[in-house]
């Protein structure tokens, strides 16, 4: 469970690393010798974190953790940091680096998912200044679905369901009915036939489970009764325990390098989503009970890791925070 003084500890990492302008690695084409500038120079808000991506959601977990302790101590930090860096200003510099030729995939589509999940958790209050730069991202998940003809199924930030999970939390937050239509739909599309996972994972550098984060996507998608259906179809054998690897946690063989560090953000996000899942079945269902027991065996190995090294640290917590929430549900 969520604890107040975990919420204190997740914020002040993520404090102490949203305006660490390096290490930095950034996804920024150069079309000339007038493109090479500083990380704060070309994001003004979001050059922290060791990268763009990481830094949006750690400004997400602290509006989350501010939002849900106001009385903490960092959430006065937090609200300070937000008031300073959120500026008309700097969300305008943000939004100009979109509007670049060479800008158009940028961040497609981990990036712009956790943007536009940012600016739900931040709906309401001075930090709507930031709706600019999510109805520019929301545009480019309507322009880009329309010709994504195939989904991508790795564990990594390409993952095309982990984006249309979190694009679809947000259409329903914010009220965008033109971009929930369109990620169900695409959404049905790719994965609605899916049957008999054999969950070939993990891979030696996931922090997503490619079939686990498929079954939330669809869990968010499907009418509950359907929802039923599609996911006994889709892990037929769960009370089984198999497909073997999805109940395993996984090992990390060193957390000083930064792709098999997401090896903990796979444990961390596989409790996540097996707590999402448990939700749909009775409590005294014995695959409930499972998929807790499971989530729990998940979120020990790693939780106690996300500040053992940077290249964890930066980005981490997040994770622990959705495994944490989920498991209060």
């Amino acid at each position: 469970m969520l604890t107040v003084e975990q919420a204190e500890r997740l914020a002040a990492a993520a404090l102490g690393h949203v305006t660490r302008e390096y290490p930095n690695k950034l996804e920024h084409v150069l079309t000339g010798p007038e493109d090479l500038l500083a990380p704060r120079a070309l994001h003004p808000v979001f050059f922290g974190s060791y990268d763009w991506h990481s830094c949006v959601h750690a400004h997400w977990m602290l509006a989350r953790l501010a939002r849900a302790y106001p009385a903490m101590v960092a959430a006065e930090r937090v609200r300070d940091h937000f008031a300073t860096t959120f500026t008309p200003h700097n969300v305008a510099v943000e939004l100009a680096y979109l509007s670049r030729p060479s800008s158009d995939t940028f961040e497609r589509p981990y990036g712009w998912a956790w943007l536009l999940m940012l600016a739900a958790e931040l709906r309401t209050g001075r930090e709507d200044v930031l709706t600019p730069l999510a109805e520019a991202f929301a545009q480019r998940f309507l322009k880009f679905l329309p010709k994504a003809t195939y989904p991508v199924r790795s564990g990594v930030h390409s993952n095309s369901a982990f984006a249309l999970a979190l694009a679809l939390d947000y259409a329903r937050i914010c009220h965008d009915g033109a971009l929930a239509g369109a990620v169900t739909g695409k959404a049905r599309e790719w994965f609605g036939d899916d049957a008999d996972c054999q969950a070939w994972e993990p891979g030696g550098e996931d922090f997503l489970s490619p079939a686990l984060i498929e079954a939330e996507c669809m869990r968010r998608v499907l009418p509950a009764a359907e929802f039923a259906d599609w996911f006994a179809g889709f892990l037929p054998r769960l009370a089984q325990r198999e497909p073997r690897a999805l109940f395993q946690p996984v090992s990390v063989s060193d957390r000083s390098d930064g792709r098999i560090a997401h090896l903990d953000g796979l444990n961390l996000s596989r409790a996540w989503c097996w707590n999402g899942l448990a939700t749909t079945l009775p409590a005294t269902d014995p695959r409930a009970r499972l998929m807790r027991e499971v989530a729990a065996q998940h979120l020990e190995a790693s939780i106690g890791h996300i500040a053992e090294d940077y290249m964890g640290e930066h980005w981490l917590a997040t994770f622990a925070l959705l495994a944490l929430d989920a498991a209060q549900t």
